[in-house]
Protein backbone atom coordinates (compact mmCIF):
# COMPACT_ATOMS: atom_id res chain seq x y z
CA UNK A 1 0.00 0.00 0.00
CA UNK A 2 1.43 3.25 -1.08
CA UNK A 3 2.05 5.74 1.84
CA UNK A 4 0.35 9.27 1.97
CA UNK A 5 2.32 12.32 2.63
CA UNK A 6 1.05 14.59 4.88
CA UNK A 7 0.30 17.25 2.06
CA UNK A 8 -2.48 14.33 0.59
CA UNK A 9 -4.70 16.15 3.41
CA UNK A 10 -4.78 19.20 1.64
CA UNK A 11 -5.50 18.19 -2.02
CA UNK A 12 -9.05 17.21 -3.24
CA UNK A 13 -9.77 13.96 -4.83
CA UNK A 14 -12.56 13.15 -7.28
CA UNK A 15 -14.67 10.78 -5.46
CA UNK A 16 -15.06 7.45 -7.25
CA UNK A 17 -19.10 6.61 -8.00
CA UNK A 18 -18.73 3.68 -5.21
CA UNK A 19 -17.36 5.69 -2.34
CA UNK A 20 -19.17 6.04 0.61
CA UNK A 21 -20.04 9.47 2.86
CA UNK A 22 -18.71 7.92 6.33
CA UNK A 23 -18.97 9.64 9.84
CA UNK A 24 -17.14 9.38 12.59
CA UNK A 25 -19.09 6.85 14.99
CA UNK A 26 -19.38 7.55 18.47
CA UNK A 27 -16.41 5.74 20.49
CA UNK A 28 -18.67 3.90 22.59
CA UNK A 29 -20.60 0.77 20.75
CA UNK A 30 -24.19 0.52 20.68
CA UNK A 31 -24.34 -1.76 23.38
CA UNK A 32 -23.42 0.90 25.82
CA UNK A 33 -26.97 2.42 26.84
CA UNK A 34 -27.64 4.55 29.67
CA UNK A 35 -29.45 3.44 32.26
CA UNK A 36 -32.92 5.20 31.25
CA UNK A 37 -32.24 3.61 27.92
CA UNK A 38 -32.11 0.46 29.90
CA UNK A 39 -35.09 1.09 32.07
CA UNK A 40 -37.01 2.33 28.74
CA UNK A 41 -36.01 -1.15 26.98
CA UNK A 42 -37.25 -3.04 30.05
CA UNK A 43 -40.44 -4.55 30.71
CA UNK A 44 -43.22 -1.93 30.16
CA UNK A 45 -46.09 -1.77 32.87
CA UNK A 46 -49.61 -2.00 30.68
CA UNK A 47 -52.71 -0.30 32.07
CA UNK A 48 -55.44 -2.43 33.69
CA UNK A 49 -59.09 -2.49 32.54
CA UNK A 50 -60.10 -2.10 36.02
CA UNK A 51 -60.32 1.62 36.56
CA UNK A 52 -59.42 1.75 40.62
CA UNK A 53 -56.39 0.09 40.36
CA UNK A 54 -55.20 2.75 37.18
CA UNK A 55 -56.66 5.02 40.08
CA UNK A 56 -54.38 3.86 42.43
CA UNK A 57 -51.05 3.92 40.16
CA UNK A 58 -51.67 7.37 39.10
CA UNK A 59 -51.52 8.82 42.30
CA UNK A 60 -48.40 6.60 43.81
CA UNK A 61 -46.53 7.50 40.86
CA UNK A 62 -47.60 11.29 40.47
CA UNK A 63 -47.57 11.42 44.52
CA UNK A 64 -50.47 12.47 45.25
CA UNK A 65 -51.97 14.39 46.96
CA UNK A 66 -48.38 15.75 47.78
CA UNK A 67 -47.99 17.01 44.25
CA UNK A 68 -51.05 19.61 44.22
CA UNK A 69 -51.29 20.99 40.39
CA UNK A 70 -51.68 16.85 39.24
CA UNK A 71 -55.31 17.52 38.98
CA UNK A 72 -57.55 14.12 39.00
CA UNK A 73 -61.22 14.88 37.11
CA UNK A 74 -64.12 11.87 38.04
CA UNK A 75 -67.25 11.89 36.15
CA UNK A 76 -69.29 9.03 34.42
CA UNK A 77 -69.70 8.56 30.91
CA UNK A 78 -73.34 7.24 29.26
CA UNK A 79 -74.63 8.18 32.60
CA UNK A 80 -73.28 4.94 34.70
CA UNK A 81 -69.89 4.22 33.07
CA UNK A 82 -66.64 5.38 35.31
CA UNK A 83 -64.26 7.45 33.57
CA UNK A 84 -61.48 9.78 35.19
CA UNK A 85 -59.42 12.72 33.32
CA UNK A 86 -55.94 13.44 34.62
CA UNK A 87 -54.37 16.74 34.10
CA UNK A 88 -51.39 19.20 35.07
CA UNK A 89 -53.21 22.49 36.06
CA UNK A 90 -51.58 25.38 34.02
CA UNK A 91 -50.63 23.58 31.20
CA UNK A 92 -54.00 23.07 29.51
CA UNK A 93 -57.13 24.98 28.47
CA UNK A 94 -59.37 24.91 30.95
CA UNK A 95 -62.13 26.63 28.73
CA UNK A 96 -61.64 24.07 26.11
CA UNK A 97 -61.76 21.39 29.16
CA UNK A 98 -65.06 22.73 30.67
CA UNK A 99 -66.97 23.56 27.68
CA UNK A 100 -65.72 20.88 25.26
CA UNK A 101 -64.01 17.80 27.02
CA UNK A 102 -66.75 17.52 30.24
CA UNK A 103 -69.55 18.69 28.39
CA UNK A 104 -69.69 16.45 25.72
CA UNK A 105 -68.06 13.40 27.89
CA UNK A 106 -71.08 13.79 30.31
CA UNK A 107 -73.56 14.72 28.04
CA UNK A 108 -73.43 13.54 24.54
CA UNK A 109 -72.95 10.60 25.41
CA UNK A 110 -76.33 9.13 26.58
CA UNK A 111 -76.83 7.55 23.08
CA UNK A 112 -73.82 5.54 22.64
CA UNK A 113 -73.91 1.82 22.72
CA UNK A 114 -71.12 1.30 25.42
CA UNK A 115 -71.19 -2.39 25.18
CA UNK A 116 -69.89 -2.34 21.47
CA UNK A 117 -66.58 -3.26 20.82
CA UNK A 118 -65.27 -0.19 19.16
CA UNK A 119 -66.63 2.32 21.90
CA UNK A 120 -63.28 4.15 22.39
CA UNK A 121 -63.15 4.52 18.33
CA UNK A 122 -66.88 6.37 18.79
CA UNK A 123 -65.74 8.52 21.38
CA UNK A 124 -62.98 9.69 19.36
CA UNK A 125 -65.08 10.25 16.19
CA UNK A 126 -68.74 10.92 17.30
CA UNK A 127 -67.75 12.63 21.13
CA UNK A 128 -64.85 14.01 22.00
CA UNK A 129 -64.32 17.37 19.56
CA UNK A 130 -60.32 17.74 20.47
CA UNK A 131 -58.01 18.22 17.43
CA UNK A 132 -55.30 15.69 18.33
CA UNK A 133 -55.73 12.52 19.99
CA UNK A 134 -53.84 9.69 20.97
CA UNK A 135 -53.99 5.98 22.30
CA UNK A 136 -51.71 4.13 24.55
CA UNK A 137 -51.83 1.43 27.09
CA UNK A 138 -48.21 2.29 28.66
CA UNK A 139 -48.02 3.60 31.62
CA UNK A 140 -44.80 5.43 31.25
CA UNK A 141 -46.01 6.84 28.08
CA UNK A 142 -49.11 8.19 29.14
CA UNK A 143 -47.35 9.69 32.04
CA UNK A 144 -45.24 11.13 30.21
CA UNK A 145 -47.70 12.91 27.84
CA UNK A 146 -49.21 14.04 31.24
CA UNK A 147 -46.39 15.88 32.27
CA UNK A 148 -46.25 17.69 28.35
CA UNK A 149 -49.70 19.36 28.49
CA UNK A 150 -52.08 16.41 27.59
CA UNK A 151 -54.86 15.12 29.31
CA UNK A 152 -55.49 11.27 29.92
CA UNK A 153 -58.92 9.86 30.13
CA UNK A 154 -59.41 6.34 31.41
CA UNK A 155 -62.39 4.63 31.40
CA UNK A 156 -63.91 1.43 33.66
CA UNK A 157 -63.82 -1.88 31.88
CA UNK A 158 -61.24 -0.85 28.87
CA UNK A 159 -57.55 -1.24 28.40
CA UNK A 160 -56.59 1.66 26.49
CA UNK A 161 -56.38 5.06 27.39
CA UNK A 162 -57.28 8.44 25.20
CA UNK A 163 -54.03 11.29 25.33
CA UNK A 164 -56.18 14.87 24.07
CA UNK A 165 -54.29 17.46 23.16
CA UNK A 166 -55.23 20.81 24.76
CA UNK A 167 -52.34 22.43 25.80
CA UNK A 168 -52.09 26.26 26.49
CA UNK A 169 -49.72 27.35 28.81
CA UNK A 170 -47.90 30.87 29.21
CA UNK A 171 -45.56 31.54 26.91
CA UNK A 172 -43.04 34.53 25.35
CA UNK A 173 -44.30 36.37 22.03
CA UNK A 174 -41.89 36.38 18.98
CA UNK A 175 -39.53 39.45 19.49
CA UNK A 176 -36.01 40.44 17.77
CA UNK A 177 -33.19 38.27 17.98
CA UNK A 178 -30.64 39.64 20.48
CA UNK A 179 -26.98 38.07 19.53
CA UNK A 180 -27.19 38.09 15.64
CA UNK A 181 -28.68 41.17 15.32
CA UNK A 182 -28.82 42.46 11.24
CA UNK A 183 -29.94 45.54 9.22
CA UNK A 184 -31.51 44.13 6.48
CA UNK A 185 -32.44 40.51 7.21
CA UNK A 186 -35.59 39.04 9.33
CA UNK A 187 -35.89 40.48 12.77
CA UNK A 188 -37.64 37.82 14.20
CA UNK A 189 -35.81 35.19 16.70
CA UNK A 190 -36.95 31.50 17.84
CA UNK A 191 -39.34 31.72 21.33
CA UNK A 192 -38.80 28.79 24.03
CA UNK A 193 -41.76 27.02 22.44
CA UNK A 194 -40.98 23.90 20.68
CA UNK A 195 -44.18 23.82 18.43
CA UNK A 196 -44.23 27.63 17.96
CA UNK A 197 -40.20 27.17 16.50
CA UNK A 198 -41.59 23.73 14.46
CA UNK A 199 -44.33 26.27 13.15
CA UNK A 200 -41.64 29.33 12.19
CA UNK A 201 -39.79 26.73 9.88
CA UNK A 202 -42.34 25.66 8.28
CA UNK A 203 -43.72 29.09 7.46
CA UNK A 204 -40.29 30.00 6.40
CA UNK A 205 -39.60 26.50 4.38
CA UNK A 206 -42.56 25.14 2.56
CA UNK A 207 -40.88 21.83 1.64
CA UNK A 208 -43.37 18.94 1.41
CA UNK A 209 -40.12 16.94 1.83
CA UNK A 210 -39.34 19.06 5.81
CA UNK A 211 -38.82 16.56 8.15
CA UNK A 212 -39.87 16.82 11.83
CA UNK A 213 -38.95 14.26 13.61
CA UNK A 214 -39.54 13.91 17.73
CA UNK A 215 -37.58 12.67 20.34
CA UNK A 216 -36.82 12.44 24.39
CA UNK A 217 -33.83 13.41 26.24
CA UNK A 218 -33.05 13.06 29.81
CA UNK A 219 -34.48 10.23 31.96
CA UNK A 220 -35.90 12.90 34.86
CA UNK A 221 -37.35 15.65 33.07
CA UNK A 222 -37.91 13.50 30.15
CA UNK A 223 -37.62 17.15 27.89
CA UNK A 224 -38.85 17.38 23.98
CA UNK A 225 -36.31 17.85 20.81
CA UNK A 226 -37.47 18.07 17.71
CA UNK A 227 -35.14 16.24 14.80
CA UNK A 228 -35.31 18.71 11.65
CA UNK A 229 -33.89 18.55 8.20
CA UNK A 230 -35.03 18.12 4.77
CA UNK A 231 -35.42 14.75 3.02
CA UNK A 232 -33.92 13.91 -0.24
CA UNK A 233 -31.11 16.83 -0.03
CA UNK A 234 -29.04 15.97 3.32
CA UNK A 235 -26.91 12.77 3.03
CA UNK A 236 -28.87 10.52 5.24
CA UNK A 237 -25.97 9.39 7.14
CA UNK A 238 -26.35 12.45 9.05
CA UNK A 239 -29.85 12.41 10.71
CA UNK A 240 -28.91 8.61 11.61
CA UNK A 241 -25.81 9.30 13.28
CA UNK A 242 -27.08 11.98 15.13
CA UNK A 243 -30.30 10.01 16.32
CA UNK A 244 -27.77 7.59 17.66
CA UNK A 245 -25.92 10.19 19.31
CA UNK A 246 -28.75 11.83 21.10
CA UNK A 247 -30.23 8.45 22.21
CA UNK A 248 -26.87 7.47 24.19
CA UNK A 249 -27.40 10.69 26.35
CA UNK A 250 -26.57 9.58 29.80
CA UNK A 251 -27.47 12.58 31.57
CA UNK A 252 -30.55 12.70 33.70
CA UNK A 253 -31.78 16.28 32.80
CA UNK A 254 -30.99 18.27 29.35
CA UNK A 255 -32.28 21.97 30.12
CA UNK A 256 -30.70 23.89 27.65
CA UNK A 257 -29.35 23.29 23.83
CA UNK A 258 -26.02 24.21 25.30
CA UNK A 259 -25.92 20.96 27.41
CA UNK A 260 -27.21 18.61 24.33
CA UNK A 261 -24.30 20.09 22.30
CA UNK A 262 -22.00 18.94 24.66
CA UNK A 263 -23.12 15.49 24.83
CA UNK A 264 -23.15 14.55 20.83
CA UNK A 265 -20.26 17.13 19.49
CA UNK A 266 -17.12 14.81 18.43
CA UNK A 267 -14.79 15.61 20.94
CA UNK A 268 -15.08 17.65 24.56
CA UNK A 269 -11.49 18.61 24.39
CA UNK A 270 -11.56 20.55 21.57
CA UNK A 271 -11.23 24.70 22.00
CA UNK A 272 -13.36 25.06 18.82
CA UNK A 273 -17.02 24.30 19.20
CA UNK A 274 -18.49 21.42 16.80
CA UNK A 275 -22.17 22.67 16.74
CA UNK A 276 -23.59 25.88 15.32
CA UNK A 277 -26.00 27.39 17.39
CA UNK A 278 -28.23 30.35 15.91
CA UNK A 279 -31.62 32.19 17.57
CA UNK A 280 -32.04 33.18 14.06
CA UNK A 281 -35.30 31.19 12.29
CA UNK A 282 -33.80 32.46 8.33
CA UNK A 283 -30.56 31.43 9.12
CA UNK A 284 -31.92 28.43 10.17
CA UNK A 285 -33.73 27.39 7.40
CA UNK A 286 -30.70 28.63 4.81
CA UNK A 287 -28.75 25.70 6.85
CA UNK A 288 -31.60 23.09 6.00
CA UNK A 289 -31.35 23.59 2.24
CA UNK A 290 -27.46 23.29 2.66
CA UNK A 291 -27.90 20.21 3.25
CA UNK A 292 -27.32 20.36 7.25
CA UNK A 293 -29.79 19.07 10.49
CA UNK A 294 -31.30 21.26 13.32
CA UNK A 295 -32.08 20.23 16.77
CA UNK A 296 -34.43 21.96 18.80
CA UNK A 297 -34.72 21.75 22.36
CA UNK A 298 -37.94 22.61 24.61
CA UNK A 299 -37.21 25.56 26.78
CA UNK A 300 -34.27 26.79 24.46
CA UNK A 301 -34.79 29.38 22.03
CA UNK A 302 -32.16 28.87 19.22
CA UNK A 303 -31.39 25.80 16.97
CA UNK A 304 -28.14 23.78 17.07
CA UNK A 305 -27.05 22.81 13.82
CA UNK A 306 -24.88 20.23 12.34
CA UNK A 307 -22.40 19.27 10.59
CA UNK A 308 -20.92 22.68 10.79
CA UNK A 309 -17.28 24.07 9.85
CA UNK A 310 -15.14 27.28 10.78
CA UNK A 311 -16.40 29.28 8.17
CA UNK A 312 -20.23 28.82 9.04
CA UNK A 313 -19.35 30.26 12.25
CA UNK A 314 -17.46 33.35 10.48
CA UNK A 315 -20.37 34.68 8.67
CA UNK A 316 -23.80 35.90 9.26
CA UNK A 317 -26.80 36.50 7.04
CA UNK A 318 -26.13 39.53 5.96
CA UNK A 319 -23.10 38.32 4.27
CA UNK A 320 -25.89 37.19 1.55
CA UNK A 321 -28.71 39.42 2.46
CA UNK A 322 -26.38 42.21 0.68
CA UNK A 323 -24.83 42.82 -2.62
CA UNK A 324 -21.93 40.68 -2.97
CA UNK A 325 -19.40 43.96 -2.93
CA UNK A 326 -21.14 44.94 0.21
CA UNK A 327 -20.87 41.05 1.70
CA UNK A 328 -17.27 41.01 0.40
CA UNK A 329 -15.95 44.34 2.04
CA UNK A 330 -17.85 43.29 5.62
CA UNK A 331 -16.49 39.96 5.63
CA UNK A 332 -12.81 40.99 5.04
CA UNK A 333 -13.46 43.65 7.65
CA UNK A 334 -14.82 40.72 10.25
CA UNK A 335 -11.52 38.80 9.45
CA UNK A 336 -8.81 41.48 10.02
CA UNK A 337 -11.06 42.06 13.56
CA UNK A 338 -10.13 38.59 14.29
CA UNK A 339 -6.77 38.16 13.20
CA UNK A 340 -6.76 41.38 15.39
CA UNK A 341 -8.55 39.47 17.94
CA UNK A 342 -5.97 36.23 18.09
CA UNK A 343 -2.49 38.15 17.16
CA UNK A 344 -2.18 41.53 18.23
CA UNK A 345 -1.26 41.12 21.68
CA UNK A 346 1.11 38.59 20.79
CA UNK A 347 2.94 40.32 18.38
CA UNK A 348 3.46 43.06 20.60
CA UNK A 349 4.98 41.12 23.18
CA UNK A 350 7.33 39.37 20.46
CA UNK A 351 8.22 42.68 18.81
CA UNK A 352 8.81 45.11 21.79
CA UNK A 353 10.93 42.01 24.03
CA UNK A 354 12.93 40.14 21.14
CA UNK A 355 12.45 42.36 17.46
CA UNK A 356 13.16 45.77 18.50
CA UNK A 357 15.30 46.11 15.52
CA UNK A 358 12.17 45.97 13.76
CA UNK A 359 10.68 49.45 14.84
CA UNK A 360 11.46 52.59 13.90
CA UNK A 361 14.12 54.57 16.43
CA UNK A 362 10.97 57.25 16.99
CA UNK A 363 8.49 54.32 17.49
CA UNK A 364 10.91 52.81 19.76
CA UNK A 365 12.41 55.69 21.59
CA UNK A 366 8.27 56.53 22.10
CA UNK A 367 7.43 53.46 23.68
CA UNK A 368 10.18 53.61 25.66
CA UNK A 369 9.41 56.97 26.89
CA UNK A 370 5.71 55.44 27.68
CA UNK A 371 6.84 52.37 29.62
CA UNK A 372 9.50 54.47 31.66
CA UNK A 373 8.10 54.25 35.70
CA UNK A 374 6.00 51.21 34.90
CA UNK A 375 7.02 49.22 37.42
CA UNK A 376 5.76 45.59 36.31
CA UNK A 377 7.41 43.81 33.48
CA UNK A 378 5.53 43.85 30.15
CA UNK A 379 4.20 40.15 29.99
CA UNK A 380 2.59 40.98 33.84
CA UNK A 381 1.46 44.73 32.31
CA UNK A 382 -0.10 42.97 29.45
CA UNK A 383 -2.02 40.04 31.80
CA UNK A 384 -3.07 42.19 34.32
CA UNK A 385 -4.50 44.37 31.64
CA UNK A 386 -6.80 41.58 29.29
CA UNK A 387 -7.85 40.60 31.98
CA UNK A 388 -8.73 43.41 33.58
CA UNK A 389 -10.71 43.59 30.12
CA UNK A 390 -11.95 40.40 30.00
CA UNK A 391 -13.89 41.40 33.77
CA UNK A 392 -15.12 44.07 32.43
CA UNK A 393 -16.57 42.57 29.28
CA UNK A 394 -17.72 39.84 31.84
CA UNK A 395 -19.57 42.03 34.43
CA UNK A 396 -21.08 44.79 32.13
CA UNK A 397 -23.02 41.37 30.49
CA UNK A 398 -24.54 40.27 34.00
CA UNK A 399 -26.03 43.30 34.81
CA UNK A 400 -28.93 45.04 33.71
CA UNK A 401 -28.70 47.23 30.00
CA UNK A 402 -27.80 50.39 31.06
CA UNK A 403 -26.11 49.46 34.15
CA UNK A 404 -24.09 47.50 31.68
CA UNK A 405 -23.72 50.34 29.43
CA UNK A 406 -22.47 52.56 32.34
CA UNK A 407 -19.89 49.98 33.75
CA UNK A 408 -18.74 49.66 30.75
CA UNK A 409 -17.87 53.14 29.80
CA UNK A 410 -16.28 53.71 33.47
CA UNK A 411 -14.03 50.80 33.39
CA UNK A 412 -12.77 51.57 29.71
CA UNK A 413 -12.32 55.37 30.45
CA UNK A 414 -12.14 56.21 33.74
CA UNK A 415 -10.13 53.11 35.25
CA UNK A 416 -7.70 52.71 32.17
CA UNK A 417 -6.92 56.48 32.45
CA UNK A 418 -6.33 56.58 35.80
CA UNK A 419 -4.28 53.55 35.60
CA UNK A 420 -1.90 55.39 32.48
CA UNK A 421 -1.78 58.39 35.06
CA UNK A 422 -0.81 56.13 38.28
CA UNK A 423 2.35 54.95 36.27
CA UNK A 424 0.78 51.33 36.09
CA UNK A 425 0.36 50.69 32.79
CA UNK A 426 1.75 52.48 29.63
CA UNK A 427 -0.99 54.15 26.89
CA UNK A 428 0.56 51.81 24.10
CA UNK A 429 -0.78 48.85 26.04
CA UNK A 430 -3.86 49.70 26.72
CA UNK A 431 -4.27 50.82 22.91
CA UNK A 432 -3.61 47.18 22.09
CA UNK A 433 -5.94 45.76 24.28
CA UNK A 434 -8.52 47.82 23.33
CA UNK A 435 -7.93 47.17 19.67
CA UNK A 436 -7.87 43.51 20.45
CA UNK A 437 -10.76 43.34 22.45
CA UNK A 438 -13.12 45.59 20.50
CA UNK A 439 -11.82 43.04 17.36
CA UNK A 440 -13.37 40.27 19.34
CA UNK A 441 -16.59 41.54 18.92
CA UNK A 442 -17.22 41.72 15.00
CA UNK A 443 -16.70 37.26 15.34
CA UNK A 444 -20.64 36.92 14.65
CA UNK A 445 -20.61 33.33 16.67
CA UNK A 446 -20.48 33.39 20.85
CA UNK A 447 -18.54 30.27 20.75
CA UNK A 448 -15.89 30.92 18.73
CA UNK A 449 -15.26 34.62 19.99
CA UNK A 450 -14.66 32.88 23.35
CA UNK A 451 -12.23 30.56 21.42
CA UNK A 452 -10.32 33.36 20.06
CA UNK A 453 -10.42 35.25 23.30
CA UNK A 454 -9.04 31.94 25.29
CA UNK A 455 -6.37 31.87 22.13
CA UNK A 456 -5.45 35.61 22.39
CA UNK A 457 -3.98 34.54 25.75
CA UNK A 458 -1.71 30.96 24.27
CA UNK A 459 -0.09 33.84 21.36
CA UNK A 460 0.60 35.91 24.32
CA UNK A 461 2.31 33.49 26.41
CA UNK A 462 4.42 31.81 23.19
CA UNK A 463 5.08 35.25 22.02
CA UNK A 464 7.22 36.41 25.69
CA UNK A 465 8.49 32.94 25.32
CA UNK A 466 10.08 33.03 22.30
CA UNK A 467 8.66 36.21 20.29
CA UNK A 468 8.10 35.47 16.40
CA UNK A 469 9.91 31.90 16.53
CA UNK A 470 7.40 31.25 19.69
CA UNK A 471 4.11 32.72 17.80
CA UNK A 472 5.36 30.44 14.51
CA UNK A 473 5.06 27.34 16.12
CA UNK A 474 1.89 28.34 18.10
CA UNK A 475 0.46 29.25 14.75
CA UNK A 476 1.34 25.83 13.58
CA UNK A 477 0.15 23.93 16.11
CA UNK A 478 -3.12 26.06 15.92
CA UNK A 479 -3.98 25.21 12.91
CA UNK A 480 -3.17 22.25 12.63
CA UNK A 481 -5.45 21.33 15.74
CA UNK A 482 -8.11 23.10 13.89
CA UNK A 483 -7.42 20.80 10.35
CA UNK A 484 -8.02 18.08 12.69
CA UNK A 485 -11.26 18.78 14.21
CA UNK A 486 -14.57 17.16 12.12
CA UNK A 487 -18.34 18.18 13.06
CA UNK A 488 -19.92 14.68 12.43
CA UNK A 489 -17.70 13.52 10.04
CA UNK A 490 -17.12 17.22 7.76
CA UNK A 491 -13.90 18.48 8.62
CA UNK A 492 -13.87 21.68 10.34
CA UNK A 493 -11.60 23.63 7.82
CA UNK A 494 -13.39 22.59 4.71
CA UNK A 495 -13.35 24.13 1.86
CA UNK A 496 -9.73 25.17 2.79
CA UNK A 497 -8.35 22.02 3.60
CA UNK A 498 -9.22 19.56 2.35
CA UNK A 499 -9.12 22.08 -1.02
CA UNK A 500 -12.94 21.58 -2.66
CA UNK A 501 -14.81 22.64 -6.12
CA UNK A 502 -17.62 24.05 -4.71
CA UNK A 503 -16.21 26.77 -2.51
CA UNK A 504 -18.48 30.26 -2.32
CA UNK A 505 -18.72 30.92 0.95
CA UNK A 506 -14.89 31.01 2.60
CA UNK A 507 -13.96 34.91 2.78
CA UNK A 508 -15.54 36.26 -0.68
CA UNK A 509 -18.96 36.26 -1.54
CA UNK A 510 -20.10 35.67 -4.66
CA UNK A 511 -22.98 37.24 -6.36
CA UNK A 512 -26.58 34.84 -5.34
CA UNK A 513 -26.88 33.91 -8.93
CA UNK A 514 -23.29 32.26 -8.80
CA UNK A 515 -23.83 30.22 -6.29
CA UNK A 516 -25.85 27.27 -8.20
CA UNK A 517 -24.60 24.11 -6.30
CA UNK A 518 -24.29 23.14 -2.28
CA UNK A 519 -21.22 22.84 -0.31
CA UNK A 520 -18.86 20.04 -1.53
CA UNK A 521 -18.12 19.14 1.66
CA UNK A 522 -21.87 18.07 3.05
CA UNK A 523 -21.67 15.38 0.06
CA UNK A 524 -25.39 16.26 -0.44
CA UNK A 525 -27.86 13.84 -2.62
CA UNK A 526 -28.66 16.58 -4.24
CA UNK A 527 -26.03 18.72 -5.12
CA UNK A 528 -27.66 21.75 -7.27
CA UNK A 529 -29.45 24.57 -5.51
CA UNK A 530 -30.64 26.27 -8.59
CA UNK A 531 -30.48 26.33 -12.85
Amino acid sequence: MQKKSWWDIFIYKEKTQNQQFELLESKEDDSNVSSWGKHRAGKEAYIYVDIKRNLRRIKEDFNIPKNADITIRKLKICGHIDAFLVFIDGLIDKKMMNKVVLKNLMLETTGLDYEEENFIDALVDKVLNVGTIGKSNLFDKIENQITNGFCALFIDGYNKCLLLEIKDYPKRNIEKAENEKTIRGSKESFVEDLPTNISILRRLCKNKNLIVEYMNIGADNNIGCALVYIDGIINPEIPKELKKRINKVKSESILSSGMLEQWIEDSKWQLFPQVLNTERPDRAVSFLIEGKALIIVEGSPSANVVPITFFNLYHTSEDTDLRWQYGTFISIVRLIGTIMAVFLPGFYMALVLYSQEMISSELLASIASAREGVPFPTIIELMVMEVAFELIREASSRVPGAIGETLGIVGALILGQAAVQAGLVSPILIIIVAASGIASYVIPDYSLSLAVRVSRFFFIIMGYMAGFYGISIGMFVYFAIMCSIKSFGVPFMAPVAPKLRTSHDIIAVRPIDGMKYRPDKMNTLKKQKSK
